[in-house]
């Protein structure tokens, strides 16, 4: 059943093991493998590094701007097809010598094939992620207005992204070798990869899966004009603030950018899968967690909160990322830092005011303490089972264990050996303690933070990456480790957000990295050249990213500053403010102010307890209960995680999703099981690759020369809700808003 990753304990369950436990991964990857294809090719190389580079330069190169475009690996993964096919048509088969050793190769060892694909998508894999560790680079120079060394800021983003490979190699064994851990994101690519290989007849009166995927990428790319370019409002079409045009409170109702969204949809497949993920790649039972969490948070706490005015709420929007003072201004941070010393700034931070946030903000918050306190217990009482038996095969104790098909064909191949991980953790460490104790410690953290970052790290790699594995979820520990830090060490924005990033990507990173290992494993790529490809394309990966960061931090002028930008600047810099904001709440201010017995929102901590007691009832039900099988599907962790990526997430983009992922993955996939594994996870990549393709031509050929649709009342990138975002406190005055 989807969701379940417990052992089977019949003689029917182990015969449905010897394919996959998951439904899905029975009706999506295939049960063969030529071990004969060649992998690391010339072609490989080439393609690889180069779909690496593009796709890290052009992600963070629109990751600065208002519409941010997130170039997938599906885009790389359908270009470099033909491109592979040119290759293997005319380069000369004639193998090469390497001079002055026995070693030889040859640009074309024959036709261009599958697993060659898989690990260029692998290296594609690598430069769509990201680098978090950028957004410290950006806040210093762009928001703080400081001086960076750039030998330190290099080391900072290659160290980030590295440091992960260590955890991934100690949980390999439990999140890519357990066929109950499936991650659902990688049946998208795995049914593309079927599409653009695998020789199909044509159905009578059909498609095959390859002419559908033309078809729906066709579409994609020719409708993205319409929100990208003549109608971006379209993206969030909030009716209700349309017919109440001078009422506050119903366009914070309304309003799916600035409000709770009742009301509001986007035609745009960007608004579903933005923020959230391809709504198409998320199983039904998960995406029915995440309604539950949205509409408890959204339309039931959130509304209570604000209009019982909990924590003087009334006084600042209702759904904001930014900070505010006692008065409801913007928070003026250069009244609290000490400019000579970057630190907390006590006597102007007293004569000043605390900071305050929207009530959504802040309960986001708490939702963050909430979720990593259920997921610890989520995963002791729901998979501890299995995690101790992996753990007893591990050490060779529980040599029985029925395996499936993939582990079966994979035995073949030579594993990666433990000591490679190992390594690399311990280089890396190293490296992050010299790129924050050197350099005059322009980061701030001691090398404590780093040992006790990596701590946090590895203590829940596996929890995480358990939730992530069945349902596509991933709760982020960026909440913990700004806490924790914040508590430890006061009043350093910097260090606070270099250890929130050491503790938190490089956890993020072992999921990245077992995630592709299992594509690898599904696609039955040997494990070593997995490696290879996954550690290269890091490296090119983080150095385009910083690259192209610290090329746009010094050129743009005004970068990330709306009110110095010339109007229609796009220029600013959603992401990184959310960021910057979160450095002042947690490493200048620090926790103690914010949520501690000196601050506000002191009783925000209270949700540490609730999340960490919510999944035992479940428990208690399903095993009172156990022929109920629904009950074992509530996922209390995505329930209280559902909103995580609100802010810069907005209630339009749930909605959207919602209503995708609910059609497809609920009744059409229970309805149309055989149209829904021929094709729901083909039309994701399709959708997918239609607006990066066309997001990329609208920019190059006319957006990136200033040349933008007609003016009229549709260009707007907005709602049209302009008084969503007004306090409706007594007394308070906002321009643009009325006076109560």
């Amino acid at each position: 059943m989807t969701g379940a990753i417990d052992p089977p304990s019949s003689k029917e369950d182990n015969e449905e093991i010897n394919d996959s436990p998951i439904d899905e991964v029975r009706l999506t990857v295939p049960i063969i493998d030529d071990p004969t294809l060649p992998t690391l090719t010339f072609r490989t190389w080439v393609l690889g590094i180069a779909s690496c580079v593009l796709l890290a330069f052009v992600n963070k190169f629109f990751g600065y701007r208002q519409n941010q475009l997130s170039v997938s690996s599906v885009t790389a993964q359908i270009v470099v097809l033909p491109i592979g096919k040119l290759m293997a048509a005319t380069l000369p088969t004639k193998p090469i010598r390497v001079p002055m050793t026995k070693w030889s190769f040859s640009l074309n060892p024959g036709p261009f094939n599958l697993k060659e694909h898989v690990l260029i998508t692998i290296f594609a894999n690598s430069g769509a992620g990201g680098v978090y560790a950028v957004h410290i680079i950006t806040i210093v120079k762009a928001f703080y207005h400081r001086d960076m060394h750039p030998f330190a800021a290099f080391l900072l983003a290659q160290t980030t992204q590295m440091l992960g490979y260590g955890w991934a190699g100690i949980f390999r064994k439990y999140l890519v070798d357990s066929p109950y851990m499936w991650w659902p994101s990688n049946l998208v690519q795995v049914s593309l990869f079927r599409a653009l290989h695998e020789k199909e007849k044509r159905p009578k009166g059909g498609l095959t899966r390859l002419q559908f995927f033309l078809i729906v990428m066709i579409s994609s790319f020719a409708y993205y004009v319409i929100p990208n370019y003549l109608f971006p409002s379209i993206t969030a079409l909030s009716i209700v603030c349309w017919i109440w045009k001078n009422s506050v409170t119903a366009q914070q109702i309304g309003s799916g950018n600035s409000g709770l969204g009742i009301g509001s949809i986007g035609l745009d497949w960007a608004t579903a899968s933005s923020y959230t993920g391809s709504p198409l790649a998320t199983p039904g039972f998960a995406i029915v967690n995440i309604l539950i969490g949205f509409v408890l948070i959204v339309y039931i706490v959130t509304p209570i909160s604000y209009w019982n005015n909990w924590f003087n709420a009334k006084m600042f929007p209702i759904f904001s990322s930014k900070t505010f003072d006692a008065d409801g201004n913007k928070y003026n941070i250069s009244r609290v830092i000490n400019q000579a010393t970057f630190d907390f700034d006590q006597k102007g931070y007293d004569n000043y005011s605390p900071i305050h946030l929207s009530t959504f903000f802040a309960f986001s918050y708490g939702l963050s303490f909430a979720t990593l306190g259920a997921t610890l217990t989520h995963v002791a009482l729901f998979h501890w089972s299995s995690i101790w038996q992996l753990s007893r095969k591990t050490v060779g104790k529980a040599r029985d264990q029925v395996e499936d098909v993939h582990n079966r064909l994979m035995k073949k191949y030579n594993p990666v050996p433990q000591w490679w991980f190992h390594l690399i953790l311990v280089s890396m460490v190293g490296l992050a303690i010299l790129t924050c104790e050197g350099f005059g410690q322009q980061l701030q953290l001691p090398y404590w933070g780093v040992f006790l970052a990596c701590a946090l790290a590895l203590f829940y790699t596996l929890p995480i990456g358990i939730i992530t594995a069945t349902t596509n979820q991933t709760p982020g520990l960026n909440v913990i480790t700004e806490l924790v830090i914040g508590y430890m060490y006061p009043g350093k924005p910097l260090a606070n957000v270099a250890f929130k990033t050491y503790g938190y990507i490089s956890m993020n990173q072992a999921i990245q990295f077992l995630a592709d290992f299992k594509l690898g494993h599904y696609m039955k790529i040997p494990p070593r050249s997995m490696f290879v490809a996954q550690l290269v394309g890091t490296v090119v990966a983080s150095t385009v990213y910083f690259g192209t960061a610290w090329w746009l931090l010094t050129t743009v002028e005004n970068i990330c500053d709306p009110s110095s930008l010339p109007d229609g600047s796009p220029w600013t810099c959603p992401g990184d403010a959310v960021f910057y904001s979160a450095s002042v709440i947690w490493g200048l201010v620090g926790p103690l102010r914010m949520f501690g017995s000196l601050g506000v929102y002191d009783k925000v901590n209270w949700f540490f307890l609730i999340g960490a007691i919510s999944p035992i009832p479940v428990y208690v039900l399903a095993r009172l209960f156990p022929n109920q099988r629904w009950i074992s599907l509530i996922n209390m962790p995505v329930i209280l995680g559902a909103t995580g990526s609100m802010p810069p997430g907005r209630a339009v983009n749930y909605i959207t999703y919602f209503v995708v992922g609910i059609f497809f993955n609920l009744y059409v996939y229970r309805k149309y099981r055989g149209w829904w594994a021929r094709h729901n996870y083909i039309l994701s990549a399709g959708l997918d690759a239609g607006v990066a393709l066309m997001g990329v031509l609208m920019y190059y050929a006319l957006q990136g020369y200033d040349i933008y649709g007609m003016n009229w009342w549709g260009l707007d990138a907005d709602d049209h809700c302009p008084l969503a975002s007004c306090p409706t406190a007594p007394g308070m005055v906002v321009e643009g808003c009325p006076a109560y």
